[in-house]
């Protein structure tokens, strides 16, 4: 779970990236969040090996910084945004716009407008009302080249909030009542529009390799529709991501390789059962790159006694981490920087908010001494929390440090009290 630099050190300190993560705190201060770079390096190369001849694309919305776009380019991966906001950091960090694909289920004219300016190599549809929304805004003589989300019908995912690959949720369009095949009619008969694949994305935190294969039969039987009422053959499959990590020890995780291995055997098979020339695959990986590689840290404020339960209270919670209060998400923290004596306990990790529901990891066992002022680390990390950070209680954001052969440096500075009053300009 933790990063593969991660080295045990005296007094029951780790170093991640060469690094101990006591100095780090000390350094930077908690919460911070920890981000090994070789870990997200070594991570995007393991992608591009398991799916070779595919565009492997980066998923924004794990977490985006001017580092990480940096890196994933530097890789050869592509990205996938979701708002005029990622896809402006992205493009002024250098990156090549032609390799960026843009998503939403309800894209603003903002959003459509930057890509079209900045000339964003794939958007992909999410509903009918865009059709005409967009075409409408691609200059005359320009074509812009889409894909179509569509609905397979298989319900998959970690949680129920997170599944996306069912008719019963606001993504994509459905193939079951032909919602799908009418877009694509639609797209098909716009000039300004250019349509060259499909997309789907089943959902998160899958860890097995049948739903993708599931997903090929379903999408390469609507390519074989449109090619039988069209005449069109569309070169590309976008697959999306949703790449199971386990969060605690024993739990499963999605194995990149077998699933590579899969997909193309599955999708070179159904192409030629179907008389198709097989299309140029895509996957969208966020979670699976961005996740193992990051540590966050926080310091204990508060041990309380109530009743059978302790509650062990730290400087961070829900406002850097909701994904435990959305989805119920278990984590596997651990005492840092000193070595106890005192058997495991189970314990609550509470946040320091005005929420009952700030719950950071329930029921896991940390030293009976653990104490005020004692470092914690929570790994796997990277991906989700930060992207869904918000400013309840006027908190601040924690940082983000790079760690890499021994050295860290700051990526994203602290938000302070004065960044916040900032914003406030009205009385």
């Amino acid at each position: 779970m933790w990063p593969r630099s991660t080295t045990p050190l005296a007094h029951d300190d780790l170093a991640v990236g060469g690094v101990p993560l006591t100095e780090l705190a000390d350094r930077f201060g908690t919460p911070a969040y920890v981000l090994d770079e070789d870990e997200v390096r070594h991570r995007c190369r393991a992608y591009l090996r398991a799916f070779p001849e595919a565009d492997v694309l980066y998923a924004a919305k794990a977490f985006l910084c001017r580092a990480m776009v940096h890196w994933v380019q530097e890789e050869g991966l592509g990205l996938d945004v979701c708002s005029a906001g990622e896809l402006e950091l992205a493009v002024t960090t250098g990156f090549a716009p032609e390799r960026i694909v843009l998503h939403g289920n309800a894209k603003s004219p903002d959003d459509l407008r930057t890509a079209l300016r900045l000339g964003v190599g794939r958007i992909v549809i999410d509903s009918t009302s865009e059709i005409a929304r967009l075409a409408a805004a691609v200059p005359a003589g320009a074509r812009q080249k889409v894909l179509i989300r569509v609905v397979p019908g298989i319900a998959a995912g970690g949680h129920a909030k997170i599944r996306t690959g069912t008719d019963d949720q606001k993504f994509g369009l459905s193939i079951a009542d032909g919602s799908a095949l009418h877009a694509i009619t639609r797209v098909l008969g716009q000039p300004r529009l250019e349509l060259v694949g499909l997309h789907c994305h089943l959902g998160s935190q899958i860890t097995t390799v049948k739903p993708y294969l599931s997903a090929v039969r379903r999408l390469v039987g609507l390519l074989a529709r449109i090619h039988e009422q069209h005449g069109v053959t569309l070169p590309e499959l976008d697959l999306g991501g949703g790449h199971g990590v386990g969060y605690r020890p024993g739990e499963p995780a999605l194995d990149i390789a077998c699933l590579g291995t899969r997909i193309r055997a599955e999708l070179t098979g159904s192409c030629a059962a179907a008389g198709l020339p097989v299309p140029r695959l895509a996957v969208e990986p966020g979670r699976a790159i961005a996740g193992p590689a990051g540590v966050a840290l926080y310091r204990v404020l508060s041990v309380k006694q109530t009743g059978s339960h302790t509650f062990v209270a730290v400087d961070g919670g829900m406002s850097d981490n909701p994904r435990p209060a959305l989805y119920g998400v278990r984590y596997a923290p651990r005492l840092i920087g000193r070595r106890s004596a005192a058997a495991p306990e189970p314990v609550t990790v509470v946040g320091r908010h005005c929420e009952a529901g700030d719950v950071l990891a329930s029921d896991v066992p940390l030293p009976g001494d653990i104490r005020p002022g004692d470092l914690i680390g929570v790994p796997v990390a990277g991906a989700y929390h930060l992207s869904m950070a918000s400013g309840y209680n006027l908190v601040g954001r924690p940082p983000v440090v790079a760690v890499t052969d021994g050295q860290a440096r700051l990526l994203v500075r602290r938000e302070s009290l004065a960044d916040i009053q900032e914003r406030d300009i009205g009385l």
